[in-house]
């Protein structure tokens, strides 16, 4: 990884009894233009964006990319989640988040599981985010299309075309963001990125640029 710093740890929220843990990557030198949270899956926590290699692509990006682990999840097991898993998390949780990690105005990439966190914390603060990234998230039919049409910020909406359900149902819903592009990943099954991380990492740095 050279050009690219790694560096792990825990923090503190006033929602959390337990720490949670994150890892962080950055451009060795220079300062980075844009700050990225990465949140995960059920199935998944922080590590799967360093074994697929997409935190250091967003470092190499001139990103500042933090990866955190949900609570319960991961190496944030300690933490209990603030809500059953599924449900709706209030916006406030993200927005601690930020505080904690010095996010603000920062692009939000969100699969599957996490968007019960990151749907609230966008309609509630998207002041403070540059840009959202939902990757078959669940949770979108929680809002109306006249809900999605007040967002203006811009928005990547990835998955994979053979996700038929979370998402072509999250697409349906998703769509109604006013500032939108969309990328479907050919033969890539629901944690497309998995399945093809040099087109997810492509699509992704692109987007980038224009946020």
């Amino acid at each position: 990884m050279a050009g690219v710093k790694m560096t792990e740890g825990t923090f503190s929220i006033e929602s959390c009894k337990a720490p949670l843990f994150y890892r962080q990557a950055e451009p060795a030198t220079g300062a980075a233009s844009l700050s990225v949270l990465l949140l995960h899956g059920i199935r998944f926590s922080s590590e799967n964006w360093l074994n697929i290699g997409t935190l250091e692509a967003l470092a190499n990006a001139s990103c500042r990319a933090v990866a955190i682990d949900l609570p319960g999840l991961g190496q944030s097991k300690a933490a209990e989640a603030p809500v059953a898993v599924g449900q709706l998390v209030p916006g406030g949780f993200l927005k601690q988040v930020f505080e904690a990690l010095d996010l603000e105005l920062s692009v939000v990439i969100s699969p599957s599981l996490s968007g019960s966190y990151s749907l609230p914390f966008l309609f509630q603060n998207q002041a403070l985010v540059r840009g959202y990234v939902p990757v078959a998230p669940i949770c979108t039919d929680e809002f109306t299309a006249d809900q999605y049409s007040g967002i203006q910020t811009p928005a990547l909406i990835v998955y994979g075309d053979q996700d038929h359900q979370l998402g072509e149902a999250s697409l349906s819903n998703l769509r109604h963001l006013p500032n939108h592009k969309v990328v479907v990943m050919k033969g890539a099954g629901h944690p497309c990125y998995l399945d093809d991380p040099a087109t997810w990492h492509k699509a992704l740095t692109d987007f980038l640029q224009t946020v």
